[in-house]
């Protein structure tokens, strides 16, 4: 008995090894630490003008930030060295299940209001978002209840539903609570995730375009009109609803609501193709709110221009193409999913991110991946980040690469 677990302490320990930092893929590391540098210098142009305004030094942000950035480079990298059944282990995925979801509760009663939304439990100087770790708690634990024999069972002989019906509920109850925040964009980014790890995992087609199709109708002719109704009338008054009111007239309520876009867009404008130079921004200075998190791409586009923006795109589609690159690869079905389930995660966050810069989406307060301001962001994706190195490691030593 003694023999065995000192066999099993040598495995944790031989799997738990610096030497596995010669397997990384530098396909997905170099990209990040480029993104995270230019975050850095981002967050420092766009909200200098900010903390002088908020009473603090021009630095605070560029100094939080970059404490974000250099613990989240730790959080991959032990992400990477870790041994990879831990990823697996459904007990302790019920257990941080059970703590997201009592967290969640929790900020119904305490939880600090930003923006409308009461998303954050305040530890003295700093900010907890759990929202952000739900993405990742909820990719791990699809992927290791679709990949357990009895529902890959279920998902191959066509009873989908009987082998998946328990996590799509227990991802429900998640995705409410955090609706009832409100974080409707959270929810949408998570209801993507889940979506698509559903289709991954065997789900039909032709249903799933029938469920889309449905609650796109839904929310077209039926909730987004009464919501707008509602909101214009004084009946309901929502940050939220102000939020899609300013998405379809922005230029009609420029004083309020649609403050935001409208500036979004001068932004843009005067950045042109070259942009007017880093620090230079005119939006930044009063008139664009939110200029280091959810607007940080508008900044980026007003100072760095056009070709800025496009390579911070390039930069995360490497990311998101080699994290789709490794799951088609992957001999694990657990790590097949688990990369389409980040990959996921990551285009959809851009997307909403930069749909609202620009006037696609509605103003949702998410924030672009590795390069707008905060925490709890910056933890999330890097935990993500790192449990894809670690898959890829994994790989690539069962093809004989590394």
């Amino acid at each position: 008995m003694q023999n065995l677990r000192k066999l099993k302490v040598s495995k944790i320990r031989n799997a738990f090894d610096v030497k596995k930092l010669k397997d990384l893929d530098y396909w997905l590391f170099i990209p990040y630490l480029i993104l995270c540098g230019i975050g850095v210098v981002m967050v420092y142009s766009a909200s200098s003008n900010v903390a002088v305004q908020m009473g603090s030094t021009p630095i605070s942000y560029l100094f939080k930030q970059l404490v974000f950035v250099i613990i989240g480079l730790f959080i991959a990298l032990f992400m990477l060295m870790i041994p990879h059944d831990f990823f697996k282990n459904g007990i302790f995925l019920i257990i941080l299940y059970i703590v997201l979801i009592l967290a969640l509760l929790a900020l119904l009663v305490i939880g600090k209001t930003v923006n409308g939304a009461a998303g954050w439990f305040r530890l003295g100087p700093i900010s907890v978002q759990p929202a952000e770790l739900v993405k990742i708690t909820l990719i791990l634990l699809m992927a290791k209840t679709a990949t357990m024999p009895a529902q890959m069972e279920d998902i191959v002989s066509g009873h989908w539903w009987q082998g998946m019906w328990l996590p799509i509920t227990m991802c429900a109850a998640m995705i409410g609570l955090v609706l009832i925040q409100p974080d409707m964009g959270s929810a949408v980014i998570i209801s993507a995730i889940v979506f698509m790890m559903c289709l991954s995992s065997g789900f039909s087609f032709k249903k799933s375009y029938l469920y889309f199709g449905m609650a796109v109708a839904f929310i077209a002719f039926i909730a987004f009109p009464i919501a707008l109704k509602l909101s214009e009338s004084g009946t309901i008054k929502s940050y939220k609803l102000a939020r899609l009111v300013a998405f379809v007239d922005p230029f009609g309520h420029a004083n309020g609501s649609g403050q935001q876009l409208v500036n979004s867009y001068y932004a843009l404008s005067n950045g042109g193709l070259f942009g007017v130079g880093l620090g230079n921004s005119i939006q930044k200075r009063g008139y664009l709110p939110e200029p280091n998190t959810d607007f940080i791409m508008a900044i980026t586009g007003e100072e760095l221009g056009l070709i800025g923006v496009v390579i911070i795109l390039i930069l995360l589609g490497i990311i998101i193409w080699q994290t789709i690159r490794i799951g088609i690869r992957a001999t694990d079905p657990f790590n097949t999913l688990v990369c389409y389930g980040v990959a996921t995660y990551f285009a959809v966050q851009a997307f909403i991110n930069v749909g609202g810069v620009v006037g696609w989406l509605p103003i949702t307060g998410v924030t672009f991946p590795f390069i707008s301001y905060g925490g709890s962001s910056i933890f999330s994706l890097t935990i993500s980040l790192g449990i894809i190195l670690n898959i890829s490691a994994q790989e690539r030593r069962k093809r004989g690469l590394a």
